[in-house]
Parts: structure tokens; C-alpha cells; sequence
């Protein structure tokens, strides 16, 4: 094993640490090109506990890639998990030491995305044909760093699709210590379907993720897939210990604005919609002085006014011309609220 290898090569005592999985309620999925820095702040100024998650990166590049654009966040983005992708320990202890050095509150390891590309490179939803491996890369992990470690998977794959299956693979990766897992409550079939399709098309199996909290209720399990309001939230929470939203989070982010109260315990006073574009003016500025395009950030924003009368408007001025052609993030902004008013 990774693990006793690691120690004897360090001529030091590695143990396994004790578990300080903490229970968050209501978190945000990773998301491909959707949940970098940019996202994750204007996130913050709607939840302040929701737990927020990174885009998956893999392990080589956290070694090797430009880590200031990789890793790099904003304090005010606490908690957040770092979502790595890789099957090699050795790699993936390097990796998750970088990122616990710039101060993750979580690891997590990706054992749910269904791509080709990943499935080639030997990580993703493919890892769940291999248990032990993913507990080998787990307990490595968990020796070398102190934040928590946790593994986000489906409830199966291709002919690994039954309840069973996924109970095996909880059960042998639990032993390496871990004790928070993030389940998409549909299978991944590898064979036949895109990436895109592998979101929408297999059949949501929240039932499957309830029995495994029954049947373990030592573990922190949280369920992801299909969720899209506050109240179905409230429902999933019956039975389970978090629940994990994806597009819908997305989509439409002013969503959030109640779940600070509702989730958390928490009744702060949420900006309004308007207020809450505003305030995303300083950086936005901050960071187009330093080389951003506005487009690439603002496109985070699109979903603000979401089902609100003028919404339409709002999105047409922020993902046309109008952010390549604004001369401030300010003038963008204000002008698509007054096109809106207008």
C-alpha cells in the first residue's frame, strides 16, 4: 500500500487522523467552467454558508500548472473544497498538500465525471470499478494532510448499477478513513452517453443514497442530482445529511438568497438583486485592471434576474457586445440596470 510505503520512505510515524467531517447542509456543485474564483464571490454575496466547491483539477496540474490562477481565491470564498481528479497516491498526496497549504478547508476526490477524457486518463466515474484503489489514494491523502479528505461519486456505473455495487465500493473506501461522501443519485453509463446526456438522462436514485445513510448513519452523506428548490432541499434533508445543488445553483443563484435562513440558522439581511450587482462592481474593476475580461466574469452573473420581468434584458446586455466594448465594469453594469428600469 501508498501509505506504509510513504512512511517508511519518510523514515516517519503517519497515522491515519481521526475524522472532522463537517456537515454543511447545503452545498454547491463543481462544475466545469462554471464554479471558478469568479463565481464562488459573487456566490458569497448571496450565501455566506453554503459550502462551495472548485472546478475539478487534476492532479498534475495543481503539481505543475500556473497554481496563482489554479488554486487562487478570495478569503470571503471560506468554506470551500478543492475538487482534485487523478488515481495516482503519489500525486495526489502532492497535490492535496499544495492545496491544503493554500488554505482549502476540504480534498475532495472525483469519482463521478463520466467523460471520455477522464475516463482515459483513469479517474472520474471510471474509479468506481475500482474500490480499493480509491481507498489507496484516500488514505494516502489523509495521512499527509489535516483537512478533511472526502470522495464524490454516483450510485453506479454502467453494469456496476446496482444498490449493492455502490454499497461495496462506500464500505472499502470507508475503511481508509473516509467519512463524507457526495453521492450523484444517477448512474453514469460510460458506454452510449455524453457527459451532457449523463446529467439529465439516467433515472435520479435519492432513494438508493437514503438507505445508505440508513444503513450507515456514521457517515456523513450528502445527495446531488435534479435539485432545483428550497422545499425539495428541505424534503432530501429528511433523510440524509446534505444536499448538493448543481445547475440550478446555477442558473439561477438569487435562489440562494434564502438559504442562509431557511439552512444555516442564519437571517441576515440578503441584498436585493440590484444591490447585489452593484456590489460586484469594485471587483469586477479590481480585476479587469489586472487583465480580465469582463465577459468572463460577468457571464457568472447572467442568471441574477432569473424569472423577474425584465431579466431578459439583463442578460441580453451582459453576454452581448456591450462587456467587450465597456469601457468599466461600472458602466456595464449600470447600464444594463437602467436598459432594465428603462
Amino acid at each position: 500500500m501508498v501509505v506504509e510505503k510513504m512512511i517508511r520512505e519518510q523514515g516517519e510515524e503517519v497515522k491515519l487522523r481521526e475524522s472532522r467531517a463537517t456537515v454543511y447542509p447545503v452545498s454547491i456543485a463543481p462544475m466545469m467552467d462554471c464554479t471558478d474564483r469568479f463565481y464562488r464571490y459573487f456566490m458569497r454575496k448571496l450565501t455566506r454558508h453554503t459550502l462551495l466547491w472548485t472546478e475539478m483539477i487534476t492532479a498534475d496540474a495543481v503539481i505543475h500548472g500556473d497554481r496563482e490562477r489554479l488554486l487562487g481565491f478570495d478569503e470571503v470564498e471560506h468554506p470551500v473544497v478543492m475538487q482534485l481528479g487523478g488515481s495516482e497516491p503519489f500525486k495526489l498526496i502532492e497535490a492535496a498538500s499544495i492545496c491544503e497549504d493554500w488554505g482549502y478547508d476540504e480534498i475532495n476526490l472525483n469519482v463521478g465525471c463520466p467523460s471520455d477524457r477522464v475516463s482515459q486518463g483513469r479517474f472520474g466515474a471510471c474509479l468506481m470499478a475500482e474500490p480499493a484503489l480509491v481507498a489507496e489514494c484516500v488514505g494516502a491523502m489523509r495521512a499527509k494532510v489535516k483537512i478533511p479528505v472526502s470522495v464524490k461519486h454516483r450510485v453506479g456505473i454502467d453494469n456496476l448499477d446496482r444498490y449493492e455495487d455502490m454499497l461495496r465500493f462506500v464500505e472499502i473506501v470507508e475503511a481508509s478513513g473516509c467519512d463524507r461522501f457526495t453521492v450523484h443519485a444517477r448512474c453514469a453509463w460510460l458506454k452510449g452517453l455524453s457527459p451532457k446526456d449523463n446529467r439529465n438522462i439516467p433515472p435520479l436514485r435519492h432513494e438508493d443514497v437514503y438507505r445508505l445513510k440508513r444503513e450507515h448513519p456514521e457517515l456523513v452523506i450528502e445527495t446531488n442530482g435534479g435539485v432545483k428548490t428550497l422545499d425539495e432541499i428541505e424534503t432530501h434533508l429528511k433523510h440524509v445529511d446534505g444536499v448538493m445543488l448543481g445547475r440550478a445553483a446555477y442558473d439561477d443563484p438569487y435562489l440562494f438568497a434564502g438559504v442562509d435562513a431557511r439552512f444555516f440558522g442564519d437571517d441576515w439581511e440578503v441584498p436585493s438583486r440590484r444591490e447585489v450587482a452593484l456590489s460586484m462592481i469594485p471587483y469586477l474593476e479590481e480585476w479587469r485592471g489586472k487583465g480580465k475580461l469582463l465577459v468572463t466574469m460577468v457571464r457568472h452573473m447572467l442568471g441574477l434576474f432569473k424569472s423577474q420581468r425584465m431579466g431578459r434584458v439583463w442578460r441580453r446586455m451582459l453576454s452581448g457586445k456591450q462587456p467587450h466594448f465597456a469601457n468599466s465594469a461600472e458602466e456595464l453594469i449600470v447600464a444594463a440596470l437602467k436598459a432594465m428600469e428603462e
